[in-house]
């Protein structure tokens, strides 16, 4: 059922993988049983049922409601580009064509969004519906749309739903999708009409993927049953600004700081307070661990909320340019999904007027109207994830009907949830909600069952009625995104994109800027609250007034900008926004640690500080990076190591003249990222607490109330609680940044080993690494074989691409028909060319490069795009993965824009017709 899409990562499945697959197995049995069965009808699974579905893609089609004809162009890649004489007959057409290609996808997004999946896959995802229920996404859209929303934005919606609800008429299940035919086996689901709150919804889903801290909260109270202050301190250490630069350097301070004294603010940087952790830890980590269970099965939408994914863009100013304008490079990094979640589209005004205002392309969402990323005539944009922290857990105190806050008893807000199941009953839950938000911890009887026995220190209340744990959350309150999306759509200038991103309030995205006049600039948009007590590092008291947020937020004309800086370029990689020392307001202490970007800032600026001018070509190529920052560290160590063991010897001399490049074919690569990964293992990841490590690999651990080393008689065994592609040590540039902290340090605690039943202790650096050494040739030897000419690393480094639903688990019939791959890989982790991997869970590739552009803003058809698949969501579709090769080869397509480009490019022309 709708799961998470990474592909496996080597190891035994996860305790939410074998729960899914658990889930999924008597449905997709009988699936298949029926499939197989089908071939004996005539062949009317493999012919009557693939084709039904396809498109229609030439000719013409009536669609009532349209003003006016409608031109839908598609090239040789099944890319549309609509041509229209209004706005509503523009989204309108955009509506048709995406349900055209990817209604089925559209439809699990939205029963997703709406805590709705348990209609369409019974009461396998029931658990997933209360939770979905319990955060209220859809209720949050119906009163943005409602209350929130302009009347364009609404009539844009409107427009659209028509268009999908348009195709819809008339037509089975069999008819939109294979995968309908498959389900209309085994139950009676029917596609509902599409809804404008539908779209509105799965900005709400695409924040969820992207909120921020909130895995790093959790890990950090975790680790506090096995690990002191000064430990966990090491394990996320300050952002590195002496070598990583952040993205704003030469910003407006006057202004922000003009701005922050206006506001009256008092939620400084220097926000201090004791950690809920240490004042109730028991009840803490109790609560925590089974929320991350919760968490854990929770699909996602668009990308791994974990320590290292994140996305690359950046613009080079037209003096550093050979054709005089600017170059802008995006590539976001998410999930690898089946179909992308990205879709390819062009909107464009036959004539631009008051009547129709937009002539726009670039990425959207199946499921949504307008251009998320792009360019229009006049600018380019790009978009990376800011990371700034806009969720905050918080520890409550329960007692009978209401939660304590401020000495006192409040009663919860409350909501009843009813629940349909296909196939079954219906289900009906009651939300509570406390000042903080929702209590998430009601979804799990476990955790309601901990809350009551948790034991707490003096600081906290009694125990009383137990503890839960609540979300605050910006993306929990009525917004605005939406406007934004159609505002920054037709901007034509910087004032004009500026103003638009102020209606962009979550999720908070890092935004690049061209336009075709020769500008350049940076925005960080967002609802980003201003905190009283506390920095949001950890779960907060929530019976404490000091820690609630004040109500206000970082004003709009405080948020980081430049404009046309005088380095000529702006790099945004998930980096620092900008320096903490310079910036008066708190927006998160867990950056990413800079690797990738300051990797594209040194490869910018040795190609334009030696004279030398960007082309379209060299910002593809620095997409494709694949320098490892973390082996040339640790390379030039590791080769002074004395090896006895001949064939670790042999292993190691891989390393020697290599240019740590981490390219699909290189056995260095391969021996390398082997070595880091135990690096990992043995310095850190067997030191976590359970709840942090991979499930299925034990350990002999001391108990975790030990005083002082335990004798090996006296230790217990212990196993890891988590997915693999979501454990840690992950071996992103965090961890990066940990270990270059103490590489120095030969005899650091961390380099320290305890002797076990087979190994001798460590006590320094070289010690540890000699044995990382030696356990990376074996284990390679195990998966690659003996003879390390075979080695390589694209054999460990695959991608798999898995349908989002039905093909994620159970029987390789199914998955046959609707899964492809693999692809050997080249990069990896903290590498610009960002294929992650888990370095706790294995080498498989878990999130990648979602898409890739360069905007060329002297000649726009002259840019260039790719996809992860292809435009189309059917399975036997010659556009469902057209585009991976080529993508995996880091080749770009050519991107029309100009009516004159899009005419050449077009192999296909369908007329909607009024």
């Amino acid at each position: 059922m709708p799961a998470n899409t990474n592909a496996s990562s080597g190891q035994k499945p996860g305790k939410s993988g074998r729960r899914k697959g658990r889930r999924a197995r008597l449905l997709l049995i009988v699936l298949v049983l029926a499939l197989v069965g089908g071939f004996g009808y005539g062949g009317y699974w493999s012919v009557s049922t693939v084709r039904a579905s396809f498109p229609q893609t030439s000719g013409s089609i009536t669609l009532e409601g349209l003003s006016g004809p409608v031109d839908v162009k598609r090239d040789g890649y099944g890319i549309p580009q609509i041509y229209a004489s209004s706005d509503e007959d523009l989204f309108m057409a955009q509506g048709y064509v995406q349900a055209q290609d990817r209604f089925y996808e559209m439809d699990v997004r939205r029963h997703l969004t709406s805590g709705r999946l348990s209609e369409m896959f019974g009461k396998s995802q029931v658990k997933n519906d209360e939770f979905l229920r319990t955060l209220g996404w859809d209720r949050v859209a119906k009163q943005e749309y409602d209350t929130k929303l302009s009347s364009s934005t609404k009539k844009y919606l409107d427009a659209y739903a028509k268009g999908v609800n348009a195709y819809l008429k008339g037509k089975s299940g069999k008819d939109i999708s294979l995968e309908y035919a498959a389900l209309g086996l085994v139950n009676d689901y029917k596609p509902q009409q599409w809804t404008p709150v539908d779209s509105v919804s799965w900005l709400k889903a695409m924040a969820w993927d992207l909120r921020g801290n909130m895995q790093d909260e959790i890990d950090r109270s975790l680790m506090t049953s096995r690990l002191g202050p000064k430990q966990i301190d090491d394990l996320y250490p300050d952002y590195p600004y002496s070598r990583n630069k952040p993205i704003v350097q030469t910003g407006q301070y006057n202004e922000i700081t003009k701005a922050f004294e206006q506001s009256g603010s008092t939620g400084t940087q220097s926000s201090t307070g004791s950690s809920t952790a240490n004042s109730s830890s028991s009840a803490l980590q109790s609560q925590l661990a089974g929320l991350y269970n919760v968490l854990d099965n929770v699909p996602t939408a668009v990308g791994v909320n974990g320590n290292g994914i994140g996305s690359n863009s950046w613009v080079v100013d037209g003096d550093h340019t050979i054709t005089g304008k600017p170059l802008l490079a995006n590539d976001p990094h998410l999930s690898a999904s089946l179909p992308s979640v990205w879709y390819q589209m062009g909107l464009h005004c036959t004539t631009l007027s008051s009547k129709c205002q937009y002539d726009v392309t670039g990425y959207t969402f199946a499921g949504m109207p307008g251009v998320i990323i792009g360019h229009n005539k006049n600018i380019a944009w790009g978009m990376t994830n800011s990371g700034v922290d806009v969720t905050d857990l918080y520890l409550e105190k329960l007692s009978g009907s209401g939660y304590l806050y401020d000495n006192k008893v409040r009663p919860f807000t409350t909501r009843t949830e009813t629940i349909k199941v296909a196939g079954g009953d219906s289900k009906k839950i009651v939300v509570r909600e406390t000042n903080n938000g929702p209590l998430l911890s009601d979804r799990d009887d476990e955790l309601v069952k901990v809350g009551k026995k948790a034991t707490v220190e003096t600081a906290a209340p009694d125990r009383g009625d137990g503890y839960g744990i609540a979300l605050r959350w910006t993306a929990l309150d009525p917004g605005t995104s939406m406007d934004a999306v159609f505002a920054i759509d037709k901007a034509s200038n910087w004032d004009e994109f500026r103003s638009a991103s102020r209606s962009f309030d979550v999720p908070s995205q890092n935004l690049v800027y061209a336009d075709t006049k020769g500008n350049i600039g940076y925005q960080l948009p967002g609802k980003i609250p201003v905190r009283g007590k506390g920095e949001g590092r950890l779960p907060a008291p929530g019976w404490d007034p000091a820690y609630s947020w004040t109500g206000k937020y970082i004003p709009q004309n405080a948020l980081p900008y430049e404009f046309n800086p005088k380095r000529g370029y702006i790099v945004t990689a998930n980096q620092a926004v900008i320096d903490k020392s310079r910036y008066p307001y708190l927006l998160t202490e867990d950056w990413g640690y800079g690797t990738r970007s300051q990797r594209i800032t040194d490869l910018i600026e040795s190609k334009i500080k030696g004279g030398g001018k960007m082309s379209t070509d060299d910002m593809r190529q620095i997409q494709l990076d694949n320098f490892s920052d973390i082996a040339r560290l640790l390379v030039p160590k590791l080769l002074k190591i004395d090896v006895s063991d001949k064939n670790v010897r042999e292993a190691q001399k891989l390393l020697e003249g290599w240019d740590y490049t981490q390219d699909a074919d290189s056995a260095a690569a391969a021996y390398f990222n082997a070595v880091w990964r135990n690096i990992l293992k043995l310095a850190f990841g067997n030191k976590l607490p359970k709840e942090l490590r991979v499930e299925g690999q034990c350990l002999w651990v001391e108990p975790a109330d030990s005083t002082g080393p335990a004798d090996e008689d006296q230790k217990v065994r212990e196993c890891g609680e988590r997915a693999a592609d979501q454990a840690q040590p992950d071996g992103g540039d965090r961890w990066f940044q940990v270990v270059n902290n103490i590489i120095n340090d030969q005899t650091n605690d961390w380099w320290h080993l305890p002797k076990t039943r087979t190994q001798k202790a460590t006590t320094t650096r070289d010690d540890l690494f000699k044995r990382a050494l030696t356990d990376a040739r074996w284990e390679l030897t195990a998966k690659l074989g003996k003879d390390i000419d075979t080695w390589s690393w694209g054999r460990l480094h695959r991608l798999f691409l898995k349908n989002q639903t039905l093909g994620t688990s159970g029987p390789g019939v199914l998955q046959y028909m609707l899964n492809r791959g693999p692809w050997k890989l080249d990069g990896g982790e903290a590498t610009v060319n960002a294929s992650g991997w888990n370095a706790a869970g294995g080498y498989s590739v878990v999130w990648v490069p979602s898409m890739r552009m360069v905007v060329n803003l002297a000649d726009l058809d002259k840019s260039k795009w790719i996809n992860l698949t292809g435009a189309s969501g059917h399975a036997y579709s010659a556009h469902y993965t057209d585009q991976t090769d080529k993508w995996a080869q880091g080749e770009l397509l050519s991107w029309s824009f100009s009516k004159t480009a899009v005419d050449k490019s077009t192999t296909d022309t369908l007329v909607l017709e009024p």
